[in-house]
């Protein structure tokens, strides 16, 4: 009987996934070899949303192309907004197009987009597209050159409809979580805290056990993407005081999170500690521990709940991890003023800010 054990312990240490002599940082080291080696087969967003995030940790200029590639993307669709979507009627055309892409999908977080956004679809065009485009192009110092044109558009709509709004806030909570915080950094209209406020009213601790999967995800992903985007993305610390309730939350569920939740969240929960410089946190031994027992060493890299190892599609939940288990530290950058080499050649249609 002894030997059947020591047979069978022995053959879990050869599964993917058994990592007794592995660091976290080895462990972070395959899965950037995997994305590092094929990261230019990645469309732009992709490989922009890798590169920036690993630029932020490292300040290592291999990333500098990545990060002109997430530039270039910024300039064209703000080119695009400036010269051929700021009208009511360009935006509504535009925003239409863009619901039809919920009609087909089936999926309860589609669904729900479909359901509460086509009442409102100016907000795909206002808060999914233009004001992510803009945030970026501020965190780089740039901004676009009918900056002016493009804050007027924004004036025009009053974000408290869609951010105190609870369906959508079960449709989209870390997309508004994102959008509110760019509003301010962009110094335009202020609903963080009213937003924070609809956000709890939606989803009190006590209704956890109501959640399916879907809802109880959507709610993890709206807390991770307050301390997210409280942190301009990985660029400043946090202070915990000031997302007291998040941070108490996390440690007190942290065990249901990690039985409910997929992996890109599990690192996310994670990665809101060390923002907060709290890395002998045992929420972060936890996730670390349930990410690297996640990845796949064969393949390099963290598979999808449905054990999918497509690149382009696992690049977010992936970068994620390589953070989380080799956190380095937070900074402001690329900038222009600071990295000037990384935008030696600035694309067309930003200018200084």
């Amino acid at each position: 009987m002894r030997q059947q054990i020591l047979a069978f312990v022995l053959g879990l240490a050869l599964l993917p996934g058994a990592f007794a002599d592995t660091s976290y940082q080895e462990s972070a080291d395959i899965i950037k070899e995997t994305y590092e080696t094929q990261l230019y087969t990645l469309s732009a967003f992709k490989a922009g949303h890798y590169g920036l995030r690993m630029y932020r940790q490292t300040l290592d200029d291999k990333y500098a192309a990545a990060v002109w590639s997430d530039m270039a993307r910024v300039a064209s669709r703000l080119n695009r907004f400036a010269a051929e979507v700021h009208t009511p009627e360009q935006i509504l055309l535009h925003s239409e197009k863009r619901i039809a892409g919920y009609l087909d999908e089936t999926d309860e977080r589609s669904v729900r987009r479909y359901n509460i956004t086509r009442h409102m679809p100016e907000y795909l065009y206002l808060g999914v597209d233009l004001l992510g485009s803009m945030a970026r192009a501020n965190e780089y110092g740039l901004k676009h050159k009918d900056d002016a044109k493009l804050r007027q558009v924004i004036r025009r709509y009053d974000f408290n409809k869609y951010a105190t709004n609870p369906e959508m806030i079960e449709a989209w909570a870390a997309q508004l979580a994102n959008q509110v915080f760019w509003l301010r950094q962009l110094g335009e209209q202020d609903v963080v805290e009213p937003f924070i406020k609809a956000f709890r009213e939606t989803y009190p601790d006590e209704k956890d056990k109501a959640l399916n999967t879907q809802q109880y995800g959507n709610k993890l992903y709206g807390l991770t993407h307050i301390i997210f985007a409280d942190s301009a993305y990985y660029q400043y610390r946090v202070d915990e005081k000031q997302y007291q309730w998040i941070y108490d939350y996390f440690r007190e569920n942290i065990d249901t999170i990690l039985l409910r939740a997929k992996e890109d969240i599990i690192a996310e929960v994670g990665i809101s500690f060390l923002l907060a410089g709290l890395e002998d946190d045992p929420v972060v031994e936890k996730t670390r521990d349930a990410i690297q027992k996640a990845l796949h060493k064969d393949k390099g890299m963290i598979p999808s709940v449905r054990g999918d190892f497509d690149l382009a599609y696992g690049e977010h939940r992936n970068v994620l991890a390589i953070m989380l288990l080799d956190w380095q530290k937070v900074n402001p950058a690329p900038t222009v003023t600071s990295q000037p080499k990384v935008f030696s050649s600035v694309p067309y249609g930003l200018v200084a800010k």
